[in-house]
């Protein structure tokens, strides 16, 4: 298929739908579009989407079996890497963080939101510095993300996709 040019929404199914508000508006910044009994639809702020993440509620769910055919996660990309330590700081404080990688073009938290379903919040190294972020790393690959050095190298108000997924 040709013309895709983002995700334009998500839609769970959540557990409880208003324990899933909580955690996605306090935790990771969504703002609240519309409500509707047992469901929720949820806005990055400045989107201007009419949402980005739906909540359906269905209380009788399980936790996602890992050893099934089943999505992994979703990506959140934030614009600066005082978001990501930002993201990082409330991850953590929700005792939702589970993983934190520098890929050498992206620097990525993982996390688990109240359901158990995994997704990820990364900031994308500008495409004029990609190949310095592969260089520096020692040959590129997954490696453990050590943010404050990251911040230190591209700057924190350094703005992230710049010439991927923002226009240069």
């Amino acid at each position: 298929m040709t013309g895709l040019k983002r995700l334009q929404h998500l839609v769970l199914w959540v557990g409880n739908v208003e324990r899933s508000v909580r955690f996605y508006c306090d935790v990771l910044g969504f703002e609240i579009q519309r409500r509707s009994p047992n469901a929720a639809f949820l806005t990055i702020p400045g989107s201007g989407d009419d949402h980005n993440l739906g909540l359906f509620e269905q209380p009788a769910l399980r936790p996602p079996d890992e050893g099934v055919a089943r999505m992994y996660h979703a990506a959140w990309e934030v614009a600066e890497l005082t978001d990501l330590a930002r993201a990082r700081q409330r991850l953590i404080e929700a005792r939702s963080l589970v993983g934190q990688s520098d890929h050498g073009t992206s620097l990525s938290l993982y996390a688990k939101d109240p359901d158990g379903l995994e997704f990820e919040v990364c900031w994308l190294v500008p495409a004029d510095r990609v190949d310095e972020a592969k260089a520096g790393g020692g040959g590129g690959g997954v490696r453990p993300l050590e943010l404050d050095r990251e911040i230190e190298r591209y700057g924190a108000q350094t703005r992230g996709g710049v010439g991927v997924s923002v226009p240069a």
